[in-house]
């Protein structure tokens, strides 16, 4: 299913590296490991059940992979984490410090298996940093870019904010800034872009809540740019966006690839939505101008 993915992502563009991923679930088998990076897989995505869009088929305890783990260490395969635990209101769990309450299990991963890659994702917390920096050479995290400006208050009551993690405190917020600031290489993007319809976004009913993900594709890098430049970081924007991660999925520059350049500008403003075949979808600043602008790609030799 991964092969045939990537070659129907091919067909929409022949210029882009696309890294494949599979789900963390009892169907992957560990002597399978070994073919794997053969079909363009690098990592595989765990997600707890339940937790997120999509996660009813998560997992619920780790100790049984162990034999997978042990494979993927062997053969270069990353274990990316959505790092929270389910809400249990008899153990005060909840939105607010699921993730919090996920990193002993980020620690314990870490020193168990100290050859594995371990990508904690979309990370929010100021404690998620700080266990993150914790840990040795082979854990690193990824920040998105609408967790660099969301706290508590911007999806509380706004459903096109609200995505899993939730944005938490101003400090936490600032937490991720600093450490993107600080020029650590465990720390780089990661998009966690979800185009959920407009009616998927907006629409709530008693028994069912509003979709989790928050779409930023369309204008990550400018957007990227624009927040790095707010908090005095944008001299880290390539480090950020491209050289610290490469570098840990341990993908060599194409010395091909294109240049991807940017430029301050007055204010761009961003497209109110997107519409394709009946759908529409909104992204994340709609309305609001970014100060920062692709201007070109161009071939980096």
């Amino acid at each position: 299913m991964a092969k045939e993915y990537k070659n129907r992502l091919r067909q929409l563009s022949s210029e882009v590296e696309f890294l494949m991923t599979l789900y963390l679930s009892d169907v992957l088998d560990p002597n399978d490991v070994k073919n794997w990076k053969a079909a363009g897989v690098v990592g595989v995505k765990s997600y707890p059940r339940g937790v997120t869009t999509n996660s009813d088929e998560g997992i619920e305890s780790y100790d049984k992979y162990d034999e997978l783990f042990r494979a993927m260490e062997e053969h270069g395969i990353v274990l990316n984490l959505h790092g929270e635990i389910p809400s249990d209101h008899s153990r005060n769990i909840c939105v607010l410090n699921a993730e919090e309450r996920f990193l002993p299990t980020l620690a314990n991963l870490a020193k168990k298996y100290p050859k594995l890659r371990i990508v904690l994702e979309h990370a929010t917390t100021a404690a998620a940093v700080q266990a993150v920096m914790a840990c040795g050479d082979n854990v690193a995290c990824t920040i998105t870019a609408h967790h660099l400006a969301l706290t508590v208050d911007d999806w509380a009551g706004q459903s096109f904010h609200f995505c899993k993690p939730v944005a938490k405190f101003p400090e936490d917020r600032r937490a991720l800034q600093e450490a993107i600031k600080s020029g650590n290489k465990k720390f780089f993007l990661g998009s966690d872009s979800a185009p959920h319809p407009n009616l998927s976004k907006s629409r709530a009913t008693p028994t069912s809540g509003c979709a989790a993900g928050v779409y930023t594709s369309p204008v990550l890098l400018p957007l990227v740019a624009h927040l790095l430049d707010s908090f005095g970081a944008i001299d880290r924007l390539a480090d950020f966006t491209s050289n610290f991660g490469r570098d840990f999925y341990q993908v060599p520059l194409n010395p091909g690839a294109p240049k991807v350049v940017l430029q301050k500008v007055q204010g761009v403003r961003v497209q109110a939505e997107y519409s394709n075949g009946g759908k529409t979808v909104v992204p994340f600043w709609a309305g609001k101008d970014l100060e920062w602008q692709i201007i070109k790609v161009t071939n980096s030799k």
